[in-house]
Parts: C-alpha cells; sequence; structure tokens
C-alpha cells in the first residue's frame, strides 16, 4: 500500500520534483556537519542545543536560496507544462540538469570545509580572480585531493547517492491530457513565487534579498555564520555585484567630524625629514601565534615559539602587544601595508577601484629622491603583486624571472613547485640587490615559503623538527632562519645603521591555541618596527592598538615627511594610544578595535562588543552593556563611509580629495 502511494506520489513531474529537491537538501546538510567537524576546533568549544537548532534554521534558509539557484533549470523542465516532454530522453536530460549543478554545489561545499583554515570565511565570487593568474592550481589542488582523501571519497558517494536515488516521473504518456495540464500550470503558477521568496530568503514584502552577511542573525559569533551559509551560495550572492556602496549612516558633515584618512604632517619640512632607507619585510603566514615573544603566558609562560631570529630583533624593536593584519589573504596586505587602505568586504586589488589614483610608500617618497624596488620570488603576474607596485610608483620589480636570470643561484631549481622561490635563495637574492641600491631607497621584500602546502629545501628537511601541533611549524623555522640569515647579510652593508625596517606577516594561517581561532585570533599578527642605530625606542607597547594600515603614517613620520596624504591608520609614534584603532572585515561583519574592546557591526547593527583583553576567547557579549558601544559604532560607521565613498569616488590621494573639494 505504502509502496503503491509512493510510486502514485513520484510517477508525477511535481511529486519527482519534491524528491529530488529533498534529496538535495540532505546532501548540502550532510556538508554542513563535513565542514563543521574538519573545523571542530574553531566551532565546538562554544557550541550549544540552542545554537545548533538556530543554525539549522539559517542553514535551511540559505540552502532553500541556493538549491533553488541550482536547481532552477531542472525544476523548469520538469514542471513546465507539455506532454509530449514526458519522455524517457527528456527526463534523462532533465536528470543531468540536476546531478551537474548539485554535484558542482557539493564539492564546493567540501572544498571550502578545508580552505576555511585559510580564510576563516567561505569562499566569495572574487575566488576566480584570485586565482586567475596562477599555474599552479592543479597541482595544488591535486595535492590537497591526496591529503584530504576521505573528502574525495565522500564526494564520490553523495554523487552516487544523488544519481542513484534519482526519481523520474512516469514516461507513459498521459491519458487526461486535462487534468496533466490543469495540474502542471498548477504547479508552475506555485512553483514561481514560491521559488523567487526561497531565493531571495524572505516572503517579506520590501525586503532586500538576504546576503551572506545575514548569517549571522543565526549565531553568537561571526566566524559562525561560515557554518550557517553554504559555498554555493556565498559566489552566486556575490558574483557581478558592486563591491562597494556608500552607507547613509550620516553626512559628509558628521563624518569628517568623527573620523578622516586624511593625513597633513605639522612642522615637517623638506630641511628637517630624515632620508632614512626604508625596508618592509612582509613576512608570509607568519602569525603572531609563532612567536615566543609575544606569547610568554602561553602554556604556562614555557612556551618558546618557532621563530627565534623575528623575536630577538623584536626584543630590540618597537613592537605591539596588541596588532593585526586588515586582511585574511596575501592579496589584502600590499594595499594595507604599503598605502594604507584595508581590506573591506573583498580585496582592493580585486575591485573595480583598483584603478582609481593611489598612492603608496614609493610615490610619496620619490620626490624626495628615494629609489625604490619590490621582491617577490614568485610568477611575475602571481597574485598581482607586480601590477600593484608598479602602480604605486615602485621603479623596479624583482620577480621569479628576474631571479632566473641570476647565474649566481640555482634558477628555477629553487622553486619550491607551488607558489615561489624558496625564502633563502631568494632572501640572499634580494640582499644582491639591495645592497647595490642608491641611497635613499624604500624596499619591499614579500616572502613566500611558508604557504600552504608548507614545502622546504630537501637540504633543511632533517634540519628542522617536525612539529605534530601544525604542518607548518616546520617551515616558519625554516623562514625565521632565512630572515636570520638576510639581515646577516644587511649588517655588513654601509647602509644598514641608516635604514629603519619593518617586520610584517601578510596574514595568519593554522592555529593551534584557542585565543588564535577566534574572529579576532584570525588576524593577530606581529608589526615589528627596527632601527640598528636605535633612533626608534625599542619597547613593546600595550597601551596602544596597531595594525597594517598603520604602518605608511608611522614610517611617513618617523621620516618626517612633509607630504599629506591619504592613509586609512595612525602615525603609532605620535597618536594619541586612546585614539588609535584596528579594522578588519569577515563573514560580512565588520570589526573595530579600540581601546579595550572588539566591536562587530554587520552594515546595519552592532552584533557583539567584547573585552578582548581580559576575554581573549570571546565568551561574554557585552552588546548594549558596554558605555563605549556607542563611540566605537559611531568611529566605525565614519570609517566605512569614508572607505565606500573613497572607493566609489576615485578620491584615495589628496590631490584629488582637495580637488572635490
Amino acid at each position: 500500500m505504502i509502496k503503491k502511494l509512493w510510486k502514485s506520489i513520484t510517477d508525477t513531474p511535481a511529486g519527482a520534483a519534491t524528491v529530488n529537491m529533498l534529496l538535495a537538501y540532505i546532501m548540502f546538510m550532510l556538508c554542513r556537519v563535513i565542514y563543521f567537524v574538519e573545523n571542530m576546533s574553531s566551532f565546538a568549544p562554544y557550541m550549544s542545543w540552542e545554537l545548533a537548532w538556530s543554525m539549522l534554521h539559517g542553514g535551511l534558509v540559505f540552502d532553500t536560496s541556493a538549491l533553488l539557484y541550482l536547481n532552477v533549470l531542472y525544476l523548469l523542465l520538469t514542471i513546465f507544462p507539455l506532454h509530449v516532454k514526458e519522455c524517457k530522453t527528456f527526463h534523462q536530460v532533465a536528470k543531468w540538469a540536476y546531478i551537474v549543478p548539485n554535484a558542482a554545489g557539493i564539492a564546493a561545499n567540501l572544498a571550502d570545509a578545508v580552505y576555511f583554515t585559510y580564510t576563516g570565511r567561505r569562499t566569495t565570487a572574487t575566488v576566480f580572480s584570485e586565482f586567475s593568474n596562477e599555474n599552479n592550481i592543479a597541482s595544488i589542488v591535486g595535492s590537497e585531493l591526496l591529503r584530504h582523501w576521505y573528502l574525495v571519497v565522500v564526494f564520490a558517494v553523495m554523487v552516487y547517492a544523488l544519481w542513484r536515488l534519482f526519481r523520474k516521473p512516469s514516461s507513459e504518456q498521459r491519458p487526461h491530457l486535462t487534468r496533466y495540464y490543469i495540474l502542471q500550470i498548477a504547479t508552475l503558477i506555485a512553483l514561481v513565487p514560491t521559488t523567487i521568496i526561497g531565493m531571495r530568503g524572505s516572503a517579506a514584502f520590501g525586503t532586500r534579498p538576504i546576503t551572506i552577511s545575514n548569517a549571522n542573525q543565526y549565531v553568537n559569533r561571526a566566524i559562525e555564520s561560515s557554518v550557517v551559509l553554504n559555498t554555493p551560495f556565498s559566489i552566486i550572492r556575490t558574483a557581478g555585484k558592486p563591491t562597494y556602496i556608500v552607507p547613509e549612516y550620516m553626512n559628509d558633515e558628521e563624518m569628517l567630524a568623527t573620523y578622516t584618512p586624511e593625513h597633513r604632517p605639522d612642522g615637517a619640512s623638506d630641511s628637517t625629514m630624515r632620508r632614512k632607507n626604508v625596508v618592509i619585510v612582509i613576512a608570509e603566514s607568519l602569525g603572531k601565534e609563532y612567536s615566543g615573544f609575544f606569547n610568554k603566558e602561553l602554556e604556562g609562560g614555557k612556551y618558546k615559539g618557532y621563530m627565534p631570529f623575528v623575536d630577538s630583533l623584536a626584543s630590540r624593536s618597537l613592537t605591539f602587544k596588541y596588532s593585526f593584519a586588515n586582511g585574511r589573504i596575501s592579496m589584502d596586505a600590499n594595499p594595507s601595508i604599503l598605502s594604507g587602505i584595508p581590506m573591506m568586504v573583498e580585496p582592493f586589488v580585486l575591485s573595480s577601484a583598483s584603478l582609481n589614483d593611489v598612492d603608496g610608500l614609493p610615490r610619496l617618497l620619490k620626490g624626495y629622491g628615494y629609489n625604490s624596488a619590490y621582491f617577490h620570488g614568485g610568477h611575475n603576474i602571481s597574485m598581482g603583486f607586480s601590477a600593484f607596485a608598479h602602480s604605486i610608483g615602485f621603479e623596479r620589480y624583482f620577480g621569479l624571472d628576474e631571479y632566473c636570470k641570476s647565474p649566481k643561484y640555482g634558477g628555477y631549481s629553487d622553486f619550491d613547485g607551488k607558489w615561489a622561490i624558496f625564502d633563502e635563495p631568494f632572501l640572499q637574492f634580494c640582499a644582491d640587490e639591495l645592497e647595490q641600491m642608491h641611497e635613499p631607497f624604500v624596499a619591499t621584500v614579500f616572502t613566500a615559503t611558508s604557504h600552504h602546502p608548507y614545502p622546504i629545501p630537501d637540504k633543511y628537511r632533517d634540519t628542522f623538527p617536525e612539529e605534530p601541533q601544525l604542518e607548518i611549524l616546520k617551515c616558519i623555522r625554516y623562514a625565521d632562519m632565512s630572515l636570520r640569515r638576510f639581515f646577516d647579510r644587511m649588517k655588513r652593508t654601509s647602509w644598514y645603521n641608516n635604514t629603519l625596517f619593518v617586520i610584517v606577516a601578510d596574514h595568519t594561517n593554522e592555529s593551534y591555541h584557542a585565543e588564535y581561532k577566534t574572529e579576532l585570533g584570525l588576524f593577530s599578527i606581529p608589526i615589528i618596527f627596527f632601527t640598528p642605530d636605535g633612533s626608534m625606542p625599542a619597547m613593546l607597547r600595550d597601551d596602544c592598538i596597531a595594525q597594517q594600515t598603520d604602518i605608511l603614517p608611522t614610517v611617513m613620520g618617523y621620516l618626517g615627511c612633509p607630504k599629506p596624504y591619504v592613509a586609512f591608520g595612525c602615525d603609532l609614534c605620535s597618536t594619541p594610544a586612546a585614539a588609535t584603532f584596528a579594522v578588519n572585515y569577515n563573514n560580512g561583519v565588520y570589526q573595530l578595535v579600540k581601546g579595550d574592546y572588539l566591536l562587530q557591526f554587520d552594515g546595519t547593527s552592532t552584533r557583539g562588543v567584547y573585552a578582548f583583553k581580559t576575554d581573549n576567547l570571546l565568551q561574554r557579549n557585552l552588546a548594549r552593556q558596554c558605555p563605549e558601544q556607542n563611540e566605537m559604532e559611531k568611529l566605525l560607521k565614519a570609517i566605512i563611509r569614508q572607505y565606500m565613498q573613497r572607493m566609489t569616488q576615485n578620491h584615495l590621494t589628496m590631490k584629488e580629495a582637495a580637488s572635490d573639494k
């Protein structure tokens, strides 16, 4: 009886489509469970039954939207009222229209379960631009498939289940055409508004379609929104959308009174300017967690870290207890560090605003006789680094091509097989070129070895111990050794004592301490200002907040450069500690760190406020209880509005800003 009833239901187009959509829902929910389990250490410590049910509810909302987008062709083929299509051939076509999109969605979800480790969020449409110039993606994907073979097996089983359990309507010609057309037309009429509502995520009149930021209403912490979301939704919702929209938080007068990124040095002049060299080392994935110097309280005071040279340098430098990256990927680092432009919504270099007029250290210093060079051991078009370096005024670029032309080194045999030349030989090559530069100069060196899949040269495989905690740690030791050898070379130059060195990570990477897995810990990096002559005080400051976008203003202030400029940061040597801050963005949430608090804002309202210095696991949400909340929210809104307005109006330089006024 039940079997007969089941057959009578699934023999109809509407019944078969309903069963197949339910099957797709189950597969997406299983992907969410796998996503959670694969990254359990980031989510499980804060889980409760109440939160789990809320995530399930939110997951169904976002899965509905994604699955309707993926299956709209299949549903239309199945439901469209045309009796002659009810045959085996047409149903086979409809089956492929169902299997292919859903298999792609499952693959994206499973892949993101691995990629979350490096980004802390769901992948968006910019992933296609991010890796568009990389010729190593196939090998990286291949190695990841081997490392996570069990996910490949899961994918195969799930796709097989889609194929095997797929229900097709009866292929027999319908004798009662009137009944067929009445049912099909009625189903189609019901399907159209239902699909629109499901895609939008709401039936409420006048509301905007849900976006990735809406996931935050189902969770307690911003990082948990990635569990609620699914990857197809995140890609679909961000594809072709304008990156920057100016919010109407306040009028321009109030915005300017609250915050401006324009810097106009007082008292500086050409005659008093220090014409010191500037060398900025952007160290790949050198997160603060790997440092013993910055983590003396970890593991009962026994934690030694994995980068002894960088720690020794930090002990003789101006550093900061609370210092943060403005982004989560390497593409975010160059604009933040060299131009004072943080990442908001999507990487700056992948947005249309990258064509704006943009200043940077080399262009700002060129008028004062500075030569400039940028070094990165990857392919010369890798990550768009060479294009950005050129856009902000670097005169020379040294990449893989230039390295391979040098007879002194091993050429392509020193390539790590995935991303770039290994750090040790490339940094020695950088030293050769720096020694030939005329003073004063500004140079940036971007290292690459401490990048997934974390290779090191064969000759060092037994030099550094295997680290059971994280795969990256052995690579961090190698990168630290490479930096030590680089500085050993610099010490022998005539200009070493006349140079400001800045050492900063581009972003964080794998973590195993709980405090570095939080929404704030994901951005925690070292920022180190080192002057061999001691002209910048050596101290660990715990009274202020530092971020990557502070580097340009701090360097300009240290040099005493009188040129005005635009940068979303502070001069850390002259700005009052209470006025310093850090901003970053992830999973549809803006974060502002200021004073003793972290504020999380979803673009509309504050989601959380945490006393991060005492509550380093971000367990106690003080929203609406913190007296600083309103002031912090106003500042963040002014920063966001300034950012969006300048991006859309091409006002990222003082010349352009002044002409507009």
